[in-house]
């Protein structure tokens, strides 16, 4: 993904968002330089070179049992990703989130893939691509979207508070501009994650992973 994006404005002007430099700015003066990161694999290789953080996944598909459970993770509850963060050692998680701006090439646009590949191998057999479809085998993220999408962790990074926030006129809080669609699952707590960063127009999100005695907290 390039890293400077720009959009056309209201009146035909061109708005830019740095949105990528500043998150890998703030990694990279506002984290341990041993934090690992947990991300999906497109930005793997530019969190390694402009935020000079550990990645667990990157551009190199090599490892598929690695993307595999980071997968897994982004498509399970909060419960059961955390297990698997604990287990990868993962200290910082970072998704991309369109819904404010319009920018369509996000998580949530990829996440079926995360499902997929997750679901590619014997630790993830139990996530199924089904579970996360309406019963009409639609793919939603409003309040008939399957309960399933609607709570795992993927859904609550991108989400997350974004349920107070008006992001077009006319339009209810928690408005997601890529999916045309206001949110279902909107008043949310984390449990296992707090959010560290997100950047102005809420493309780059950063949460830290809680100790374990910190959970719920």
């Amino acid at each position: 993904p390039s890293i400077v994006l720009s959009a056309r404005a209201g009146d035909g002007g061109r708005i830019i968002f740095d949105d990528f430099r500043e998150a890998y700015y703030w990694l990279r003066h506002n984290t341990p330089e041993d934090a690992k990161v947990m991300s999906w694999w497109d930005y793997g290789y530019q969190i390694t070179a402009m935020a000079n953080r550990t990645i667990l996944v990157d551009n190199n598909t090599w490892n598929n049992t690695h993307i595999s459970r980071v997968g897994q993770a982004m498509a399970s509850t909060e419960d059961k990703a955390y297990e698997i963060m604990r287990e990868l050692d993962v200290n910082y998680v970072l998704v991309i989130f369109g819904g404010l701006t319009g920018y369509s090439s996000d998580d949530i646009n990829k996440f079926l893939w995360m499902v997929r590949i997750g679901g590619s191998t014997d630790r993830g057999a139990h996530i199924k691509e089904a579970d996360y479809y309406t019963p009409q085998g639609e793919f939603r993220i409003d309040k008939e979207g399957s309960p399933t999408l609607l709570n795992c962790l993927m859904y609550k990074m991108c989400y997350y508070r974004f349920g107070e926030v008006y992001t077009e006129g006319g339009k209810p809080t928690g408005y997601d501009r890529v999916r045309n669609a206001e949110i279902g699952n909107k008043n949310f707590d984390l449990d296992v994650l707090e959010e560290a960063y997100t950047t102005e127009h809420w493309l780059v999100r950063i949460y830290k992973v809680k100790d374990l005695d910190n959970r719920g907290a």
